[in-house]
């Protein structure tokens, strides 16, 4: 089950955190590049004071304890969000079950 959640999540190139569990530390803003029998290949950055590293880790399947990925975010501050009625009609969430009128 795990394993074809991370090949979707490979998949669909989006970025997530790694927990894992074996090192007990987080892998955060990651992408999963590939996975090729247990092994998966991340690919992350970190910040040490004056300089950003880019690096690439081979772990495997079994030392994944969680992977998470986030949803949606939203501006702290004075920013007005998105009311339904701003969004394009493309997005728009539809009805699926149109309330019936008894009568």
């Amino acid at each position: 089950m795990l394993h074809r959640k991370i090949y979707q999540l490979c998949c669909d190139g989006r970025e997530v955190c790694v927990f894992l569990r074996d090192q007990q530390r987080w892998i955060e803003r990651a992408r999963i590049l590939d996975i090729e029998g247990d092994l998966v290949t991340l690919r992350y950055e970190t910040e040490e004071e004056d300089e950003t590293c880019s690096w690439e880790e081979m772990i495997r399947l079994e030392s994944i304890g969680a992977v998470t990925q986030k949803l949606a975010s939203v501006p702290r501050g004075n920013v007005e969000p998105l009311m339904t009625e701003d969004c394009p009609e493309a997005e728009r969430i539809r009805n699926h079950y149109p309330e019936s009128n008894p009568e």
